[in-house]
């Protein structure tokens, strides 16, 4: 009997970057591989790298230099760097860091298991089946690669090329699989969910998408990184008739600045934006909405953040992420000048974030007293963590409870008081 290769796999980054960690892992369980959780021990270790902003760049590069120091010493045989970073400068990196054996883009799954494993295999091959990393369930499902928008501040359709739809036979056939494998949760994603299957020959939608999963056996489907200009009403009539499709989605409107808006290259400007919220708001009047903001982007002025500001205040987003803007290489806003300083930007975000805290504590407190449906994702000695069908993993508000569960199933949780990003309840 052979002995397997230990390999170490490392995911940065998104939820799309997950998947295609998920995949690569599948496959590589299936060859001459036993994947393990300890650096030290692998013989062979993959990194899959982020590269969309400067922070995310730097946690790629520390990690990939930690496990250079492995490598020089002899305690790691091969070293294998793939995604978005090492699809950006693959040169640049193989330069600095020559420890590395190999740099991979995010979408060569087949070229590095061949490379591993010296066996030729085709992306159809049986043996790409994801392991799956996140708790047993819930699951993301990728619906497209790369993106057609062509925002001025963003980097990925110059690492992930333009948009690449799926077709929804292929979708629902690894849907299926996910569900026969007991995942309760469906996290659908890509780099724009509204833009889905644009590229298609024949045209599909996401509309028609929601209809055919909504169809399957899971209790909660979620709809991710909905770009407002593309939210139609026929999508939100998907999204309102739907039984299993959560009260939620996340749809990041960036700005609220006409002007930011229209450098920003987002196709509406904030009235545009207004109408969409109102339009699903007025469809289904129980969503909840995450969006993501950017401040401090080229140009910004005092009087285009307190318009930001008034739009939240008005608006209310039930959930909400900042992020201070970072220059981004090859982009169109590369051109303008960064002029907003550092730590205007840092002010600008924390106000927001300051004001979002207040907006969240008031949804929450009108909360208590009732009962909410809630997943459990993890268990304490005495208590456990969950999640309403109105929050994602990891990004958005959790429900503590006071008593041990079992994780991944559902309960009747009674909600006794909440703070600004926490409800604390009681099974009943």
């Amino acid at each position: 009997m052979i002995d397997k290769q230990k390999l170490k796999f490392i995911s940065l980054g998104c939820a799309k970057a997950l998947v295609d960690s998920e995949k690569l892992m599948g496959a590589l369980k299936n060859t001459n591989y036993q994947i393990t959780e300890e650096p030290e021990e692998a013989d062979t270790m993959v990194i899959n790298t982020c590269g969309f902003i400067d922070v995310a760049r730097q946690e790629s590069v520390d990690t990939i230099l930690q496990a250079s120091e492995l490598k020089r010493s002899g305690k790691l045989d091969r070293l294998v760097v793939m995604g978005c970073l090492s699809e950006r400068y693959p040169e640049e990196l193989s330069k600095e860091i020559p420890e590395v054996d190999y740099f991979f883009g995010s979408n060569d799954h087949v070229k590095i298991v061949q490379y591993l494993t010296g066996k030729e295999f085709s992306k159809d091959d049986p043996i790409f089946l994801r392991s799956i990393l996140t708790p047993d369930h819930y699951a993301y499902i990728k619906i497209a690669e790369g993106c057609d928008n062509g925002c001025s501040f963003c980097s990925i359709p110059i690492m992930r090329g333009l948009q690449k739809s799926r077709t929804i036979d292929s979708i629902m056939w690894e849907a299926e699989k996910l569900s026969e494998r007991g995942i309760k949760e469906l996290l659908v994603i890509a780099q724009d969910t509204t833009s889905y299957g644009w590229d298609l020959k024949p045209k599909q939608y996401l509309g028609n998408l929601i209809k055919e999963l909504d169809q399957l056996d899971f209790e909660w489907i979620r709809i991710h990184y909905a770009h407002p200009a593309h939210l139609s009403k026929k999508i939100i009539s998907a999204i309102a008739d739907a039984k299993n499709i959560c009260n939620y989605i996340d749809m990041p409107i960036q700005h609220a600045s006409d002007s930011i808006l229209k450098s920003m290259r987002r196709g509406l400007d904030s009235s545009g934006i207004k109408k969409r919220i109102q339009l699903l708001r007025e469809a289904v009047p129980n969503i909840r909405i995450r969006t993501t903001l950017i401040v401090g982007y080229p140009g910004e002025t005092d009087e285009d953040f307190e318009n930001l500001h008034s739009f939240i205040e008005e608006v209310r987003f039930d959930r909400l992420g900042v992020f201070t803007y970072s220059e981004e290489e090859g982009t169109i806003a590369e051109n303008l000048k960064d002029d907003v300083p550092l730590e205007l930007k840092n002010e600008r975000k924390m106000r927001l974030m300051d004001l979002q805290a207040d907006i969240s504590n008031e949804k929450n407190q009108q909360m208590i007293g009732q009962t909410l449906k809630v997943i459990v994702d993890d268990v304490g000695e005495k208590h456990s963590v969950g999640r309403t069908e109105y929050d994602s993993p990891e990004v958005d508000n959790i429900v503590n409870i006071n008593k041990p569960l079992n994780v991944g199933r559902f309960y009747n949780i009674k909600i006794n008081s909440a703070n600004e990003f926490e409800l604390i309840g009681t099974p009943i």
